[in-house]
């Protein structure tokens, strides 16, 4: 299971009667991000979205028996599919927290939790060239090869950490796929985003620090803290060849913070609601294995 990218449906499978969990009241949420934000579009004019306060008491009757599960209202916005509208929720319980994704109907009165497919006969094209367009994160391989791999990831989520050798195994295995990665940190995570400003800033100076400063990250993922983050970064920086203490000013700056936020909205165009989430030629496949992804590399290659 991928880092925050359960569905609600799974939560409600999870989360299940008996098991000790969490609550919050049906308070309004502190994140101003989770408001509608007024109509700029016919395609938002068209959408009717639920409030803020709507969507939260409907989280309490959902999770109200239990006073360990907690929530949070992230974003609520137009889908990309006509008369539904996209309600993104951070759900904590002991076992972690987990970004959600419920589709509202326009009447107000349906939800569906789960995920929407593009369609047709080239189904991921439009993703693939969204991508092809967006990605600035640091690369690897042939840049005009048949196959690009993207990966949104989060210095923090452990997932990540996890699936980080499968990918490493997978771009050994197809040394002619272009790989970018791109960051991704997710709202819920203390560290991530000043992680994400270290990776910018590092793949700017040097390629090659860069990915040593990933794996280094991942590896010691559990020692880093909110209060010991500075120190744990500058640290992993110095030891990938990096200077540490030119990558922590840069990583502060307007501008990286704002090549951050750049490529959260490239990710979430694509429907990336959590990490990692990997893209080959801009169809999903994260939560693929990696011999499954293998034969995916294999299949988009054979179309070329």
């Amino acid at each position: 299971m991928t880092c925050f990218r359960r569905t609600l449906l799974a939560v409600l499978l999870v989360f299940a009667p008996g098991i000790a969990f969490a609550q919050a009241p049906p308070a309004r949420s502190a994140n101003p991000a989770a408001k509608p934000a007024s109509a700029a579009s016919a395609k938002e004019v068209a959408t009717a979205l639920p409030t803020e306060d709507t969507v939260t008491a409907f989280l309490f009757q959902m999770f109200g028996y239990d006073p360990t599960i907690t929530w949070k209202v992230s974003e609520i916005r137009p889908s990309v599919m006509p008369g539904l509208a996209e309600v993104s929720v951070v759900i904590t319980n002991s076992q972690g927290s987990n970004l959600n994704r419920l589709l509202v109907s326009s009447d107000g009165k349906h939800a569906i939790a789960g995920e929407i497919l593009p369609f047709g006969t080239k189904p991921f094209e439009d993703a693939r060239l969204k991508l092809e367009k967006g990605v600035t994160g640091p690369s690897k391989g042939p840049a005009k090869a048949a196959v690009t791999i993207v990966e949104f990831s989060d210095m923090q989520c452990p997932h990540c950490a996890k699936a980080s050798p499968q990918l490493d195994q997978l771009l050994a295995q197809e040394p002619e796929v272009h790989f970018v990665f791109q960051n991704f940190p997710l709202p819920s995570h203390d560290w991530a985003e000043k992680a994400a400003g270290y990776v910018d800033c590092i793949g700017r100076a040097s390629q090659d620090a860069v990915w040593k400063f990933i794996a280094k990250t991942f590896e010691g993922q559990a020692n880093i803290t909110q209060s010991n983050a500075d120190e744990k970064l500058k640290a992993i920086a110095t030891a990938a060849g990096a200077n540490a203490e030119e990558i922590a000013a840069c990583s502060s700056k307007p501008d990286t913070k704002a090549r951050i936020e750049a490529s959260i909205a490239l990710g979430k165009s694509v429907g990336v609601n959590g990490t990692p989430a990997v893209f080959i030629n801009g169809r999903n496949a994260g939560g693929a294995s990696g011999e499954v992804q293998k034969k995916m590399v294999d299949f988009e290659a054979s179309q070329k």
